[in-house]
């Protein structure tokens, strides 16, 4: 793979993106939260907003017919992406309201029991503390093991038939860590449950196939995968999405209604409520399209040479203490790290004004993981295929300094 080629695809590394005091370079170490764009990308936005920007699925002109061809395309692109169906994926702007979207669609019980883990993002979390809250069903969490990876045997002996939902991120936020999912499934299988992934650190780094994994929920967002942002997708067995209620309701949702009823379209319509995100969804196509011609041993190459240096220079500091495995391999690409008793916050400001690296402070919507164990917050760098070892060698030589000074 050819890094330099590849980073003339994104205006991010074109322009002249040096501070007004002529620092060198931003390097961007803020994947987690959202990557780059490609100008395939924005040319596709761009495209829709000043060629044929009209109502898809609605209006029956020349533009509306473009537009409902062009979201199409986009859906069975993305279908093939992940292994599903056309019919199975359905438009969101976000992975939050996918999870939202199963919370609260979903017929639980007072007598159910729903599983999320102790990594869980809040839009992981939070939409399932609700749901059990609402029906009187119970939600308990599956501890992770010392290095922080997936226990899967404690989640094995915890298992029963009163189990109706076990909801899991498949790449932490935290930490980068993927847990055993194919393994997990075929467990909360055997006893009856249902499974959803959170898939938003993982669509763009890893290749997923629903199909193989047998899940029946996955959810990702387009903002963390070369994607628009207001863009994410909800996948959903077919047989499981018809079952269930919709959340939002309203045009585009029905094909009937009078004073006293109303008749929901199948999936995925009776889900996709009011005016969809169209020149998002034009523009997920082509990150979809851009990140299959990368392809994914290249990604996983270039992140893996990246967190492997990092990390090895990172632990001959003394006071780094990296979260999760020591193993850079079991990482993907994200290093979290705290430095003895100094606030994360500051570090991450005086990496900003002294060297232009863009990183993340705080306790990444992992609230929970961090209330827990009394933790203040982290330092998270997060790279992606397109972030280069001299980058990551500024880091190392920056991180090295302010240490230093602190």
């Amino acid at each position: 793979m050819d890094i330099q080629k590849i980073r003339q695809d994104f205006p991010f590394f074109t322009q002249k993106n040096a501070d007004k005091n002529g620092k060198a370079p931003l390097v961007y170490f803020d994947n987690a939260c959202m990557t780059l764009k490609p100008k395939s990308v924005i040319d596709a936005e761009i495209d829709y907003y000043q060629n044929y920007s009209s109502c898809g699925g609605r209006s029956m002109h020349s533009l509306g017919e473009a537009v409902t061809k062009k979201a199409d395309e986009a859906r069975q692109q993305i279908a093939k992406f992940i292994g599903a169906k056309k019919d199975e994926i359905i438009f969101v702007k976000n992975t939050t309201e996918a999870i939202n979207l199963v919370a609260h669609s979903f017929d639980f019980k007072p007598s159910d029991i729903i599983f999320t883990s102790d990594k869980e993002h809040n839009s992981n979390l939070i939409p399932w503390q609700i749901a059990a809250k609402k029906s009187g069903a119970l939600h308990e969490v599956i501890y992770s093991k010392n290095d922080n990876t997936f226990d899967l045997e404690k989640f094995e002996r915890a298992m029963s038939p009163k189990v109706k939902m076990v909801a899991l991120g498949l790449t932490s936020n935290l930490d980068g860590v993927t847990i055993p999912a194919k393994e997990i499934i075929k467990i909360a299988h055997k006893f009856g449950a249902k499974v959803l992934l959170d898939a938003a650190q993982a669509a763009g780094h890893q290749k997923i196939d629903v199909k193989d994994l047998d899940v029946d929920f996955l959810a990702f967002s387009g903002h963390k995968m070369l994607g628009p942002t207001g863009t994410g997708v909800l996948y959903g067995k077919k047989e499981i999405l018809a079952e269930l209620d919709p959340f939002i309701v309203g045009g585009g949702t029905v094909d009937f209604s009078d004073y006293r009823g109303h008749h929901f379209l199948p999936v995925p319509d009776k889900f996709e409520g009011g005016l969809q995100n169209y020149a998002g969804i034009i523009g997920l196509h082509e990150a979809v399209k851009y990140l299959e011609n990368v392809g994914w041993e290249n990604i996983s190459k270039a992140e893996k040479e990246i967190n492997k240096f990092i990390t090895d220079e990172l632990q001959k500091v003394n006071g780094i203490k990296i979260i999760g495995p020591e193993n850079s391999d079991l990482r993907g690409s994200i290093i979290s790290f705290n430095f003895k008793n100094i606030d994360p916050h500051q570090i991450t400001l005086m990496l900003d004004s002294s060297a232009n690296i863009m990183t993340r402070s705080g306790q990444f919507c992992v609230h929970s993981w961090f209330n827990a164990r009394g933790v203040a917050g982290a330092v998270r760098i997060s790279f992606y295929f397109y972030n280069t070892l001299e980058e990551a060698k500024i880091f190392v030589e920056s991180i090295k300094k302010i240490i230093q000074i602190l």
